[in-house]
């Protein structure tokens, strides 16, 4: 039982329990013992029904309900019975999110299994040119281990080598774009095979990025950017002045209706007019990003003056500290002239390298903003390490943003879809209210969601495994899925489970503290009725006593 410690609350429950003891009091002078007790029940049962006392609920004493999951599923008993429960005693890894989110919050004992879990990190779709990566984490590393992606084949496309971290990594660059079916194999220290699965992966055809270059001093740099977006098909619209009355220039092979972003070096912007670098911010301020190369930055009170940024001279006695490194093998040099580590506003650090050195800054302009790289030299890797230095620059294109022309999208965010659990696909770009086709299911309405502000979606239950396309008015392209066998990945489908089950706990412990449904106001009316009744006795026993003096 609880009781309000609030005054303003108390007050009024206090004044009745204090007049029913008073009144008591002055009726025991009299010696009036029947009133006596009328008066104490009636101040008590008065004070009792305007205090805010609040009961546990009726339930909250009963035993927790035994709730077994070694099956991967709530049987349908139990799915019944939770509602009406206490509390549960859950035994096993429990069950996915989709099962969790339909059962209300009830206190939950479990202790996770001490198994060896695995979890598994890796886009389901990527453009050509884009390089595909496969993260396996395990919840105990074990000395040795190894990472293997194969082909559908069965050859070895990238292997992790011997490692004793609880985390391995490969990656790999697809050469065409296609949907097909990976396997992902993990080996123990003596070659033995300890899971193999699955691994879908759709490549698609990239939308070209339509990419505008300005370039005041021709450089290798920018001329293994050129390269580099010409690898990836951009549209480029390039102009690289060689002299002062010679320039190259690269005419975009269809027009830039809608630019994604413009790449300008230091130089360039050095060197035109001011009304020009207005015109510059302002065509920023329209939502293009302007990103620029500033390894021949000169004139620092350009940019102070009209860009607000302070550059500050590289010290030639820090130079090989100064050295940003990304990965293993892949370092480059500051630019002689950078803002500082911690840029005042409006500029603020856009990304750091590996010794959390700062290397891209930017800052907002209308809709757009102003991106600084500040590193130089990346040529040198074009030869060397090609597939890092790409890499490096699909990483800085994806931390500026670029936006791209393709703006309705399938997002599948279910990371294991199995047969019979219900799963989830959404559409951004697509209108609520929208038919889904799905082959061989039923035709679904997307609808919007609180949880989804830019897209809608439809539940669904999967039937069988394999691709599932999907399909819907206003979707530029044809959407798919992958649902996996109910025996593939075992070891990451009880690592989802115990995951959703930690959420739920999370959530019911939420619910416990907020009190919303583990107390009941104790009822008034007995007490209300019960004070009445003692007020009518003292009524009419004064009547009678009153009656009782006249008479005599």
């Amino acid at each position: 039982m609880m009781i309000s410690t609030d005054l303003a609350t108390l007050a009024p429950p206090l004044a009745a329990l204090a007049t029913g003891v008073v009144s008591a009091a002055l009726y025991g002078r009299k010696k009036q013992w029947t009133n006596v007790a009328l008066a104490g029940v009636a101040g008590v049962a008065l004070a009792t029904a305007l205090a805010d006392i609040r009961l546990p609920a009726a339930a909250a004493s009963a035993a927790p309900l035994a709730v077994s999951t070694e099956a991967g599923r709530i049987a349908d008993a139990d799915r019944l019975a939770i509602p009406a429960a206490a509390a549960i005693a859950l035994a096993g890894d429990g069950v996915r999110e989709a099962e969790w989110r339909d059962l209300p919050a009830r206190p939950l004992q479990w202790k996770p299994a001490a198994a060896d879990l695995l979890w598994l990190d890796f886009p389901r779709s990527l453009s050509l040119g884009r390089i595909f990566t496969l993260s396996v984490r395990r919840s105990a590393a074990q000395a040795g281990w190894r990472l293997q992606l194969l082909a559908e084949n069965k050859q070895v496309l990238a292997d992790s080598g011997p490692s004793s971290a609880a985390q391995l990594s490969v990656q790999w660059l697809p050469p065409v774009a296609e949907t097909m079916v990976l396997q992902a194999r993990l080996l123990d220290a003596g070659g033995k095979t300890i899971a193999q699965g699955p691994i879908p992966l759709q490549v698609k055809e990239p939308v070209p990025l339509q990419i505008l270059g300005r370039f005041d001093a021709p450089s290798f740099d920018a001329r293994t950017l050129n390269q580099l977006l010409s690898d990836g098909s951009a549209i480029l619209d390039w102009n690289v002045a060689l002299g002062k009355a010679i320039t190259r220039n690269e005419t975009p092979r269809a027009p830039l209706a809608a630019p994604n972003a413009m790449f300008v070096d230091a130089a360039y912007v050095e060197h035109l007019s001011p009304s020009a670098r207005a015109a510059l911010l302002a065509q920023t301020g329209q939502g293009v990003p302007l990103v620029i190369l500033g390894a021949n930055a000169a004139d620092t009170g350009v940019w102070q003056r009209d860009f607000g940024l302070a550059l500050h001279q590289q010290s030639p006695t820090t130079e090989k500290e100064d050295v940003r490194q990304f990965g293993a093998s892949l370092s480059m040099p500051p630019a002689n002239l950078n803002p500082s580590d911690n840029a005042a506003e409006p500029w603020s650090v856009l990304a750091r390298d590996a010794k959390k050195q700062p290397w891209m800054w930017q800052r907002s302009v209308g809709q757009g903003r102003v991106v600084w790289i500040g590193v130089a030299d990346w040529h040198k890797h074009a030869i060397s390490e090609p597939q890092l230095l790409t890499l490096w620059w699909q990483s800085a294109m994806d931390r500026i943003a670029l936006d791209s022309a393709q703006k309705t999208v399938w997002q599948m965010n279910d990371p294991m879809p199995v047969p019979g659990l219900r799963s989830e696909v959404c559409a951004q770009g697509a209108k609520a209210g929208t038919v889904l086709a799905a082959d061989g299911y039923a035709p679904m309405a997307l609808a919007a969601r609180a949880d989804k502000a830019d897209g809608v979606c439809a539940a669904f239950w999967p039937q069988k495994a394999g691709w599932l396309k999907l399909s819907a008015e206003g979707m530029a392209e044809q959407g798919v899925a992958y649902i996996y066998a109910a025996n593939d990945w075992p070891a990451w489908q009880r690592a989802l489970r115990s995951d959703a089950t930690a959420q739920y706990a999370a959530r019911s412990a939420a619910a416990r503290v907020a009190g919303a449904e583990a107390e009941r106001p104790l009822p008034v009316a007995p007490f209300a009725g019960l004070f009445a009744l003692c007020m009518l006795g003292l009524w009419y026993r004064e009547q009678r006593y009153l009656a009782a003096q006249s008479s005599t």
